[in-house]
């Protein structure tokens, strides 16, 4: 599970939808399962802010990937909801139904986009995705 988020925070930036589903829809990529881990994790995390298993304010003081996640794929997300229309929806109603939760996002957000807009315009490519420079 380490080696799938670091590389789902660190590695991975699709700048379109199809770069993203070079991926999620690609079983023999060998990141496939990485990528169906981490993001199921957090939707299964999600899930249980909803349902009441977890209070929204443990879950919000505890933790910003998920929200990260949400953040990271903004920019793309009405493109891959065409194919996939409940993709991260639970985060998503997580930040629209409990306030620390939409507080949480909104400064996990700004943080994504910082990152991104720090990105070189022209990332390098490698094979079917692409990925951030490393320092």
């Amino acid at each position: 599970m380490r080696q799938a988020r670091a590389w789902m925070t660190g590695d991975f930036w699709p700048a379109t939808a199809e770069q993203f589903f070079a991926v999620a829809e690609n079983p023999a990529d060998p990141h496939n399962a990485w990528l169906r881990q981490v993001l199921t994790y957090w939707e299964m995390a999600a899930a249980m802010v909803l349902h009441g298993a977890v209070s929204a304010e443990l879950f919000v003081d505890c933790n910003a990937e998920g929200f990260f996640m949400l953040a990271k794929f903004a920019p793309i997300i009405a493109e891959i909801r065409e194919k996939n229309p409940g993709f991260l929806i639970k985060t998503e109603e997580m930040v629209g139904r409990f306030s620390a939760a939409a507080q949480r996002y909104e400064a996990v957000l700004k943080n994504v986009e910082a990152r991104r807009n720090s990105m070189p315009a022209k990332q390098e490519e490698h094979g079917q995705y692409f990925y951030p420079p490393k320092p």
